[in-house]
């Protein structure tokens, strides 16, 4: 009798249990990086994940955050499922908020890649690097999210570490906001130079032409990785399944097709392809490469613990070049 009782609470506890799961991924939270205003973001993201609820069943919602840790955080806790963040945001995803990469963005003309920049006013006197160098300290300076690939590690390690300079240091001032809010401050004058990137501004473009208008670049960046989606590693076999026949189905075959396509394209992207994450290898890289060019520049550090710190850097960089 005991028994028989043990095995019918057992029974009752993993149907209650799959009950659980199965009612836990009705809704889906689908995480998105604040590059612009987040109601230009609701506009431009509610045909996509309109369609992708209905080809999985599930409501798919929007959670905006005013920042990438605020996403990044949402996934750690587990109000974030799946998430359109870039190659840094994914690093910090992968590493602390039980994140894997599963696909990755491609632009409407089927390039895998994008540019970060430095922009400033098209009636600046700066041309280049060497011009902005030479008056940082009469410059106010606007840099990206800490967790932007292209607002903050590219630019990062490319114009500031690989020419010894601290962007603390040697601006008038230094804030940091999102690409929209940079290129905007930039074509208002609020500050002389800021961090953007290639899509950043073809979106400005389209959002503000006459604000466009008012920008030049003065330094682009080696070719970046196209942003890559992230899922909850413990998402359900099922569940996963749901969303990667959709993902890279969508605007490639199927019923509207052209339809799929032209909302891609409004998100400024083309269809997905398949990815993982030996994607971040580079940015890792180039990460670890920036750490050690601060290092090895920073004249106030004990040399044994300076050396210990490189060689940390250097076994890192060994392992990820296997």
């Amino acid at each position: 009798m005991f028994f028989r009782l043990l095995s019918g609470l057992l029974i009752f506890a993993m149907l209650l249990g799959s009950a659980l799961t199965a009612q836990a991924q009705q809704t889906l939270n689908f995480g998105i990086i604040s590059t612009e205003a987040s109601q230009n973001l609701k506009v431009l993201w509610e045909p996509f994940l309109r369609d992708m609820s209905k080809a999985l069943g599930m409501e798919v919602k929007a959670f905006f955050a005013s920042d990438y840790a605020g996403i990044i955080e949402g996934m750690r806790f587990k109000k974030v499922d799946l998430s359109w963040i870039g190659n840094k945001g994914a690093m910090v995803m992968v590493d602390r908020a039980n994140g894997e990469v599963f696909a990755q963005t491609t632009a409407p003309d089927g390039s895998k890649g994008y540019y970060s920049c430095l922009i400033v006013n098209r009636k600046s006197p700066l041309q280049n690097l060497d011009d902005m160098f030479a008056q940082a300290s009469r410059l106010r300076f606007s840099n990206g999210d800490p967790n932007s690939t292209s607002g903050f590690l590219v630019p990062g390690y490319y114009v500031f570490a690989k020419n010894g300079k601290d962007p603390q240091k040697i601006f008038a001032r230094t804030v940091s906001a999102n690409h929209e809010a940079n290129a905007l401050s930039v074509a208002n004058n609020t500050v002389d130079v800021a961090t953007c990137n290639n899509e950043g501004l073809a979106r400005l473009a389209i959002t503000a032409p006459e604000k466009a208008k008012e920008l030049r670049v003065i330094w682009k960046s080696p070719l970046i990785p196209s942003d890559p989606l992230v899922w909850r590693k413990d998402l359900s076999d099922e569940t996963k399944k749901k969303i990667t026949d959709f993902i890279f189905s969508y605007g490639v075959k199927g019923e509207n097709v052209e339809q799929a396509r032209k909302i891609l394209t409004d998100l400024q992207w083309g269809p997905f392809i398949k990815s993982d994450n030996s994607q971040l290898i580079p940015l890792r890289q180039l990460e670890l490469f920036r750490a050690k060019m601060v290092l090895e520049s920073n004249q106030d550090m004990d040399a044994k613990e300076k050396a210990d710190k490189i060689a940390g850097i250097e076994r890192k960089l060994a392992e990820l070049g296997k």
